[in-house]
């Protein structure tokens, strides 16, 4: 979980590290660190674990495949259910599934039960559980401190989990080495306990009840509208979807680079993990500083070379001490690029959709890992590991420059709600199901300046069809081309109530921009059409 930046000219001292001062952030930050360390050391033993069950680089790379694929396929609805649902509960219900999940991979391990399906099948049922909860621990962050620190703690969010990423895998390697997986199993649940007495002493204060609530349904459309109309949001996905497919080559094929490659045990495999951690942690501090001398594009286009070098460098198989200053170089180049993009992502998405859109970002990126690593797994067999290190190192650089002209959004807009639509006149109450509604507006625009405003409505209509529309055009008057009205669909009345609420602040200065080309001696005319059938009787009739 993490932001863009602190501020571009803050440094990780007091202002980094202000959210720690707020006890409820501080409890859940602490319990979230807890919580990863337990999963990372999950992770490393069956990492290491499927090893020893199967030689097959397929086989290795299909327990990555089996830990990323349930959050490419959930994390949708999982945001979904994060923006309608009581995020503390529903927290406590996704860590009491890990908890389930992982105490069976105890008991397998402890009977010696444990073969290579059950392990490919629990870690998938890990990973429904990481799923549900990844968006909501991301949306929470606006709850625990005020506005002004959201950026540091979503920052501390991410250095957190590389705190985890270095005592984890280290830890779990230690486990694993001196008194078997069943113990790594066993402190993740202990970790997992941890996390949901912190969440049950959180007194997450009860939203007031809202006429306008969305229902999963309903929430979920207009999500995946979101996410279909953002220009946007959809620089940030191609971006991250080309990075990590080919930066998962690393973690898909780590296990087989410790143990065939540098003929490492258990152990060092933890260490290299911790390391790609300790580097990770390196690097969140040194971003605040990096960011005021480079962009996000820069930040990106850095992390993909820093990372096709390791890879290249990985493949030729070095000492083991200069592996481990390898992996430390990654975890540098990892966290500036997973902060880079989920900072930009955060910073593209209004607090409404923010659960929705943070899952969108998920899939994508959880998406593309599960597919490299599976694919790589295959390079991997049917060449080798160097190759399969080579070839992602070379394909890493070759995006990495290619798609750094695809610009990504500052994501600096004003986007918390304008409030400044006036409640629509109503003749008589309308059901909240009713629809669809069309709306129109008229406006009377002088021939010479005719195309400047299409254009300028053109870059309106991205936020009517992000915040509710299905539908949008604009039309001409054939006996007063000077006369021309804009129009769009939205499903039900409900859904254009809450349109009024998401409309913002950038999109309201855009739509003064708009109205400042009418001539009219009144502002545009404003009408909402409600459809009718034959089983509408009109307010008269009822009367």
């Amino acid at each position: 979980m993490s932001n863009n930046a602190a501020g571009s000219g803050k440094t990780a001292g007091a202002g980094a590290f202000a959210p720690l001062r707020h006890a409820t952030f501080a409890v859940l930050w602490t319990a979230t660190v807890v919580g990863n360390t337990g999963s990372f050391m999950r992770d490393v033993a069956s990492s290491w674990l499927v090893t020893d069950l199967s030689p097959s680089p397929a086989m290795v790379a299909l327990i990555q495949t089996a830990a990323t694929l349930p959050i490419f396929l959930l994390a949708i609805p999982a945001g979904v259910l994060t923006d309608i649902l009581d995020r503390r509960r529903f927290l406590i219900f996704a860590q009491t599934w890990l908890i389930l999940v992982s105490g069976t991979l105890l008991m397998l391990a402890w009977t010696g039960a444990l073969t290579v399906e059950y392990l490919a099948a629990l870690t998938f049922l890990g990973g429904v559980g990481t799923a549900l909860a990844m968006p909501t621990w991301q949306a929470i962050v606006p709850e625990l401190v005020p506005h002004e620190s959201i950026r540091a703690a979503v920052t501390l969010n991410s250095l957190g989990i590389n705190i985890s990423r270095a005592i984890g895998p280290a830890l779990g390697g230690l486990l694993l080495a001196g008194l078997g997986a069943a113990a790594a199993y066993g402190a993740d649940v202990l970790s997992y306990v941890f996390v949901i007495a912190a969440l049950l002493w959180w007194r997450r204060p009860q939203p007031a009840a809202d006429a306008l609530n969305e229902n999963f349904l309903g929430a979920f459309r207009a999500g995946l509208r979101y996410a279909r109309t953002s220009r946007d949001l959809h620089r940030v996905l191609l971006r991250a979807a080309v990075f990590f497919a080919f930066a998962s080559c690393v973690w898909a094929l780590l296990p087989l680079v410790a143990r065939e490659l540098l003929h490492g045990t258990a152990g060092f495999y933890g260490v290299l993990l911790g390391a790609v951690g300790a580097g990770a942690i390196a690097g969140a501090f040194a971003l605040p500083w990096l960011r005021t001398r480079f962009d996000a594009d820069q930040l990106l286009l850095g992390a993909s070379l820093c990372s096709a070098v390791v890879l290249a460098l990985l493949a030729i198989a070095p000492p083991k001490p200069v592996a481990l200053l390898l992996l430390l170089v990654l975890g540098v180049g990892w966290i500036t690029a997973l902060t880079t993009l989920n900072g930009v992502a955060q910073g593209v998405l209004p607090n409404w959709v923010r659960g929705r859109g943070l899952a969108v970002y998920l899939t994508v990126f959880n998406g593309a890992m599960a597919a490299g690593s599976f694919g790589w797994g295959l390079v991997a067999q049917r060449s080798s590991v160097p190759m399969a290190l080579s070839i992602g190192a070379a394909g890493l650089a070759i995006v990495g420059l290619a798609l750094y002209r695809v610009r990504l959004p500052k994501g600096d807009a004003d986007l918390e709600p304008s409030s400044h639509w006036p409640q629509p006149l109503l003749a008589f109450p309308v059901e909240r199901d009713r629809g669809p509604v069309m709306v129109q507006v008229e406006y009377r625009v002088e021939a010479e300046r005719r195309q400047d405003f299409l254009q300028t409505l053109e870059r309106f209509s991205e936020g009517r069809r992000r915040d509710g529309a299905y539908l949008w055009g604009a039309a001409e008057d054939a006996a007063d081309p000077e006369r021309i009205v804009e129009w769009f669909l939205v499903e039900s009345w409900a859904e254009h109530m809450r349109q009024h609420r998401r409309v913002s602040h950038a999109d309201a200065d855009l739509q003064h921009a708009v109205a400042a080309f009418h001539v009219g001696p009144q502002p545009p005319k404003v009408q909402h059409l409600l459809s009718l059938r034959a089983s509408h009787a009109s307010p008269t009739a009822k009367s």
